[in-house]
């Protein structure tokens, strides 16, 4: 794979299966797929676009070979949905959608970008704190069951 022929680009209506397929698949291979995870899965325009947040597709090809989303959660913008098909995987796609929402982020002047996520999926959190994310403290109610770690980046300006 040619990296640079690696297109990102934002949610159209047509890629709504992609986006649940691709998150579906890497649910079942590692936890399962929860109820809000259905939730948004199944309506990204409801869940995810109109409350403000943001859709991304990596695109080789005219494939869809991954996904991210940024989640507006009312008083912080959550990382989430980060996907590549596993053909794919290995290929620096999951990095490449990272730093497209960081420099998005920074473009939109947020102050932080929060993720949550598992231990177990430690290649994830190594390149999360690799990035810059720094571990918080997890709230009791998040809404993953799975959560056993949130992270948060701060942005700066130059």
């Amino acid at each position: 794979m040619e990296i640079e022929k690696l297109e990102i680009i934002a949610y159209q209506p047509e890629f709504a299966k992609d986006f649940y397929s691709l998150n579906v698949e890497w649910l079942e291979k590692y936890f399962y797929v929860e109820p809000y995870d259905e939730l948004v899965l199944s309506n990204p325009q409801e869940y995810v676009l109109d409350p403000g947040g943001y859709i991304f597709f990596a695109k080789y090809n005219n494939e869809i070979v991954g996904v991210i989303a940024l989640i507006n959660q009312k008083t912080y913008f959550e990382l989430s949905k980060m996907a590549v098909l596993p053909k794919y995987q290995g290929l620096k796609i999951g990095l490449k959608l990272m730093n497209f929402c960081i420099e998005f982020a920074k473009n939109k002047e947020w102050k932080s970008i929060t993720l949550y996520s598992h231990r177990s999926l430690v290649p994830a959190i190594n390149l999360y704190k690799k990035i810059g994310f720094k571990e918080v403290e997890v709230e009791k109610d998040v809404h993953y069951k799975r959560a056993n770690i949130k992270m948060l980046l701060k942005l700066e300006y130059i």
